[in-house]
């Protein structure tokens, strides 16, 4: 994990990017969605050190409370260990939400931690004090949707970092049994070609399935110098035990276990059928 504004060993993240579309009526519009085709920085926001974006579940509307994803090692308060998870936690973060070409355009305030993990996945989601309409109607953004459906292996995508202001494209090269970093394990992650050469500061990067738009995976880690499942250099673990180490090689965690978890109003609750997050 490599994370720019602290100490070596933390994983960094970026944002994806969305396109202005109308809200539509207030009380029961789902959430603008960005086009399939269109992949820049509008609905990425940059953090103080990782990427993240604006994201809504594929049954959010426009009068929910907005959502920002990042990873899970870059939550404010520092790194969670294997088994932790952080629930409705209070948080002011702040996050500059980016235009299509990248310029700031605002700056958004978390009011809470809504769920956050570093067991399984890396994930953390804040929630906003204002809602998807109130943003588009001040800024012209709309947010990027979660795919509900695993990722495929091939498919292209492109990794988008708001820190950076960097579009990575490339493909899904596979998926992993098992990746391990440290202390951490993380569960059936995806593998990038080599053209996703992701850095420091990418860390929380929506990663986008070019072909439908939506968000399948979350940028955050990659083999700095081919050391063995340390910080900085996961390893990969087969379901039979075997490790593999890829120098040079970087992942992404799929986000399509989040939507289960969600019930309306943009409310997490694990206790959802379907929901496979870790739980607290």
């Amino acid at each position: 994990m490599k994370h720019p504004l602290r100490t070596a060993g933390t994983v960094l993240a970026a944002a994806t990017a969305a396109v202005l579309t109308t809200a539509g009526p207030v009380t029961a519009t789902p959430a603008p969605t960005a086009p399939a085709v269109t992949v820049n920085f509008a609905g990425t926001v940059a953090l103080d050190d990782c990427s993240g974006s604006l994201i809504a579940m594929p049954a959010s509307v426009s009068t929910d409370p907005a959502l920002v994803m990042t990873n899970g090692h870059c939550l404010e308060t520092g790194f969670l260990d294997p088994g932790q998870v952080v629930m409705n936690q209070a948080s002011s973060r702040s996050f500059s939400l980016l235009s299509s070409t990248g310029r700031r355009l605002a700056t958004l305030r978390a009011v809470k931690v809504a769920y956050a993990t570093m067991t399984d996945t890396d994930i953390t989601v804040y929630q906003l004090g204002r809602t998807y309409a109130q943003i588009q109607q001040s800024y012209g953004i709309a947010p990027l949707r979660l795919s509900a459906t695993h990722p495929a292996a091939g498919a292209a995508i492109k990794v988008v970092s708001g820190y950076w202001k960097t579009v990575y494209s490339c493909n899904v090269d596979g998926f992993v049994y098992q990746l391990h970093e440290s202390d951490w394990v993380w569960k059936d992650s995806v593998r990038y070609t080599p053209s996703c050469n992701t850095i420091g500061g990418t860390s929380g990067s929506p990663v986008i399935d070019t072909s439908t738009g939506l968000v399948v995976a979350v940028n955050n880690t990659g083999n700095e110098n081919g050391e063995t499942c340390t910080l900085d250099n996961p390893c990969e673990v087969d379901a039979n035990g075997n490790v593999t180490v890829h120098e040079g090689t970087n992942y992404a965690e799929e986000t399509y276990e989040i939507p289960a978890c969600v019930a309306a109003g943009n409310r997490f609750d694990l206790t959802l059928p379907g929901c496979t997050l870790p739980k607290p």
